[in-house]
């Protein structure tokens, strides 16, 4: 069972830690790149750039749902059958990285979304501009919480590669006598 839980567990932070890496910077640059833009032609290139990029974003805090989630119950999992009580810094670590991601999900990504909304709409030049400042300085918020992600999450990935320590039943030796 242990081999299975710590196989799970590094999994589990490669694939989270990856899918950061890959979405900020891969995923993220690439839909506002010049091939992409060419692709998507001058006309209206920022809304459907940035209409795709919500859609990746919305995918993206659910699969940070999924992992740390996971993360969570292999955490509870390493305590019920191996008796490694959760290091208490290691579980805030990931109740906050799991908080962010429903902030994302369920707060800030539907913000972004009315505010890109409202930057197209047929509104008064006076709301688009604020549309797209608010909008800006939550673009702003959304990258400096997936830099804290970033690095939480590779704290975590070099928690659960590190040699487990000692569980309950471990040290056979101490028990004869």
């Amino acid at each position: 069972m242990t081999g299975i839980l710590r196989f799970i567990g590094i999994l589990n932070a490669a694939i989270w830690f990856g899918a950061a890496i890959f979405f900020t910077l891969g995923v993220g640059p690439g839909i506002f790149s010049q091939n992409m833009h060419k692709v998507l032609g001058d006309a209206n290139f920022s809304y459907y750039a940035g209409g795709v990029a919500l859609v990746l974003i919305k995918r993206y805090f659910g699969l940070q749902l999924i992992c740390g989630f996971i993360a969570l119950l292999h955490i509870f999992a390493e305590w019920l059958y191996l008796g490694r009580k959760p290091n208490r810094l290691l579980l805030g670590l990931l109740v906050t990285l799991f908080s962010l991601g429903l902030l994302g999900d369920f707060w800030l990504e539907p913000k972004m979304t009315a505010l890109r909304q409202t930057m197209y709409a047929n509104v008064a030049p006076e709301q688009k501009e604020s549309a797209r400042h608010s909008f800006g300085l939550w673009h702003g918020t959304s990258q400096f919480a997936n830099l804290l992600i970033i690095i939480g999450v590779g704290a975590y990935l070099l928690r659960v590669t590190r040699p487990p320590e000692a569980g309950r039943y471990s040290n056979f030796t101490k028990f004869r006598s």
